[in-house]
């Protein structure tokens, strides 16, 4: 199993919040390592978030949530 965060952006405030923008794919889809999953956005910076291994996504924060930096947004199994 892997853990997918959301990544840090902000080295000025490493508390911050982000908002998963959008899922590129469904809960329980199944993924290749590296297959773009989701993007996310910290102030005005979007960032594209890769599946760090193969398997099936569990979706923890939904499309449009606020998430703290680094914290579990997904899972991978």
């Amino acid at each position: 199993m892997a853990d997918i965060p959301f990544p840090h952006l902000s080295k000025d405030n490493p508390d911050a919040e982000g908002v998963v923008a959008t899922w590129f794919v469904d809960d329980g889809a199944t993924v290749s390592e590296g297959q773009l999953v989701a993007e996310v956005a910290v102030d005005k910076v979007d960032v594209e978030v890769l599946a760090p291994q193969a398997g099936t996504v569990r979706i923890v924060v939904a499309e449009g949530e606020a998430a703290l930096q680094g914290a579990v947004i997904a899972t991978i199994d």
